[in-house]
C-alpha cells in the first residue's frame, strides 16, 4: 500500500514539476549552414511546435556573426544584423525587425534556457534560403548574402532518403510545390506546344493533396488562366524517383520564369507574355513625355494581409484607398498611372518591383494597414522608405499630407528595408496609413469619406514632388 501511495506521489510531482511544453517534439537533429555543420550543444535541439519547425535563434545568429543581446528581465533578445536590429520576445508572436514590427505564426520559446524560433521567421527575417528534410531532421541554411554556394557532401548529413511532394498549387501566375526535404529542380522550356517543365529528382509523392490516378498522374484546374492549357504532375520515374510537373500554355510569344525556394516550397513565378493575370506595362515615360507613377494596393487575392479587430483582411481596404488614388490621378493629364491590382489578385512582391522597373517609373507608393494584435491601443500614421534620398523626401512630402487628413498620430518618416521599397529603383515609400488593430484607426481608415481625404493627400504629394501643378 505505502509502495502504491509512494508512486502514486511520484507521479503527481513529475506532472507538476516537468511540464508539457505544449505539443512540442524534439529530436536529434543536425542545422547545416552555408553546407557546414553547426556544433549545437548538447541541450539544445530543433524542436517541432504545433507543427512548426522552431531553431535555436542565438546558435544561428552567432554563426552568421551577428551581434546577439539576452535581456533575462525582459526575456528579449536583440540581434544586430549590420544595420538592422531584430527584438523577438519569449511568448510573443509581434517581433521587431528594422523599427517595424511583424507577426510571427508562432511566439519564441525558451526550451533547455535557449530561445527557440519558427524557421519561417529566419527565412523570412534573416535573409536566409530554408529547408527542412522532416525525415532526417535537419535545417538547411543558406545564406543569401554570400556568394559561396553550399556543398553538402554524401556521408557528411546530406539526405539520402527520397523527397517528398505534399501538395502542387497554381493560382495568380505561381507554381508552388510544397516537399518535406531538398529536391533540386531541373527547369526546361519546350515548343509545340509551349510549355514549362519541373523535374524533381530524387523525389515521390508523399501525402499529396491533389488526386492521383492509378497511374500516379493528376491535373490541376486552370480554367481560371486563359493562357495556361493545363498544369498536370506525374511520377516520372520510380527508381530513383522522378516527379514532374508540366505547365502547358497556351498562345503565348514567351516564357519567363523566376524559383525561389523558401522552407518547404518551390515558388515559380512565371511572367508568360500575354496573360491578363500578370500586369502588362504601359508605354514608358521616355515614349510619352508623362510621369509614370505605380500604385501598389498591398496584398491581394490568397494573400489577405493582417486581419482588423472586427475581422476584414488588409487586403480589402489597401484596394479601395488604392483605387481612389487611382481615380484622382487618371484626371491628371501629365501622369501615366499604374496599378500592381485593380482586383483581388495577387502579383507577387517581385512581380510589383520588376514591374515598376521594367517601366522606368517616376515614383512608386506602396498602401498598406497595419496593424499590432497585442497593443490594441497602438494608432497612427507612418511612412518608410529605403536609403534614397530621393525616396526619402517623396516620403516627407507625402507623409505629411497625410497625417493632416487621417488625423491620426504622427509616427513619423522612417527608413525600413522592405522588399518593394528596396529592390525599386525609383524613389518609393510605403505607407502604413492606421493601426487595422485599433477601434478608432480602423472605423476611420474604413470611412469612405476618409479614404478621400487620404486618396486625396497622396495623390496631392506625388504630384508635389513631381512639380505637377
Amino acid at each position: 500500500m505505502k509502495k502504491t501511495i509512494l508512486l502514486l506521489f511520484l507521479s503527481l510531482f513529475l506532472l507538476v514539476v516537468l511540464p508539457n511544453q505544449g505539443n512540442a517534439a524534439a529530436s536529434t537533429s543536425k542545422i547545416f549552414l552555408d553546407g557546414e555543420e553547426l556544433i549545437l550543444p548538447s541541450d539544445v535541439q530543433v524542436t517541432i511546435v504545433n507543427k512548426n519547425v522552431m531553431i535555436p535563434i542565438r546558435v544561428v545568429a552567432e554563426n552568421l556573426k551577428f551581434k546577439v543581446d539576452w535581456n533575462q528581465n525582459a526575456r528579449n533578445v536583440k540581434i544586430q544584423q549590420n544595420d538592422k536590429t531584430i527584438s523577438l520576445t519569449v511568448d510573443q508572436k509581434q517581433a521587431m525587425v528594422a523599427d517595424k514590427q511583424v507577426t510571427l505564426n508562432t511566439a519564441p520559446l525558451i526550451l533547455n534556457n535557449t530561445m527557440v524560433v519558427p524557421i519561417r521567421f529566419v527565412s523570412e527575417q534573416m535573409g536566409l534560403n530554408v529547408k527542412w528534410n522532416n525525415k532526417e531532421k535537419i535545417v538547411y541554411l543558406i545564406n543569401t548574402d554570400t556568394s559561396k554556394e553550399p556543398t553538402i557532401e554524401p556521408g557528411n548529413g546530406s539526405p539520402t532518403s527520397l523527397t517528398h511532394v505534399t501538395d502542387i498549387q497554381f493560382a495568380n501566375n505561381q507554381l508552388v510545390v510544397s516537399m518535406d526535404g531538398e529536391s533540386k529542380p531541373v527547369m526546361t522550356t519546350l515548343k509545340n506546344p509551349d510549355r514549362l517543365v519541373v523535374d524533381l529528382p530524387g523525389a515521390v509523392f508523399g501525402d499529396l493533396s491533389q488526386p492521383l490516378n492509378q497511374n500516379m498522374n493528376g491535373k490541376l484546374d486552370v480554367d481560371a488562366y486563359p493562357n495556361v492549357t493545363e498544369v498536370r504532375y506525374s511520377l516520372f520515374k520510380q527508381d530513383p524517383g522522378q516527379v514532374r510537373i508540366v505547365v502547358e500554355l497556351n498562345h503565348v510569344k514567351d516564357v519567363q520564369y523566376s524559383q525561389n525556394i523558401i522552407a518547404d516550397k518551390l515558388i515559380i513565378d512565371l511572367n508568360v507574355s500575354g496573360d491578363n493575370v500578370t500586369p502588362v506595362p504601359v508605354t514608358p515615360v521616355g515614349d510619352s513625355g508623362r510621369k509614370v507613377v505605380v500604385i501598389d494596393p498591398g496584398h491581394g487575392g490568397r494573400d489577405p494581409g493582417s486581419t482588423s479587430i472586427t475581422n476584414k483582411p488588409e487586403k480589402e481596404y489597401n484596394l479601395a484607398l488604392a483605387l481612389k488614388v487611382q481615380a484622382l490621378l487618371l484626371n491628371e493629364p501629365d501622369i501615366e498611372l499604374v496599378m500592381t491590382r485593380d482586383g483581388d489578385t495577387y502579383p507577387t512582391r517581385p512581380e510589383r518591383v520588376q514591374l515598376a522597373n521594367q517601366l522606368n517609373a517616376d515614383v512608386f507608393v506602396s498602401i498598406h494597414g497595419n496593424n499590432v494584435e497585442s497593443s490594441p491601443q497602438a494608432t497612427g500614421t507612418e511612412t518608410f522608405y529605403y536609403q534614397r534620398s530621393s525616396s526619402k523626401e517623396l516620403a516627407n512630402i507625402i507623409h505629411q499630407r497625410l497625417v493632416k487628413a487621417m488625423g491620426l498620430k504622427d509616427r513619423g518618416v522612417k527608413n525600413g528595408n522592405l522588399e518593394v521599397i528596396r529592390d525599386t529603383t525609383m524613389p518609393a515609400v510605403l505607407l502604413e496609413v492606421g493601426f487595422l488593430s485599433n477601434v478608432m484607426d480602423e472605423e476611420l481608415m474604413s470611412s469612405d469619406v476618409v479614404q478621400m481625404k487620404a486618396a486625396q493627400a497622396i495623390a496631392d504629394g506625388i504630384k508635389e514632388y513631381l512639380g505637377i501643378n
